[in-house]
């Protein structure tokens, strides 16, 4: 949304490709999944959270106000 740089975390990497992870930007707390190889970069009124939840759970993350990345 606001053009900065994305933090990529790698959670399932095939070969070359990266299956599972997650694209976070610093400046505005966004967080985009990486599902089968695909990054979800749909814009915040289309997204269903609710959807993404149990995914970001079964990598040990969070979502609230921020996005928070859980320390293991």
């Amino acid at each position: 949304m606001d053009k900065a740089e994305l933090e990529l975390k790698i959670f399932v990497k095939e070969g070359d490709d990266i299956r599972e992870g997650l694209l976070t930007c610093q400046q505005c707390d966004r967080y985009y999944p990486i599902v089968y190889g695909i990054p979800i970069m749909t814009p915040d009124e289309y997204r269903e959270k609710s959807l993404e939840e149990p995914m970001l759970k079964r990598w040990g993350l969070t979502t609230g106000d921020k996005f928070l990345l859980e320390d293991n």
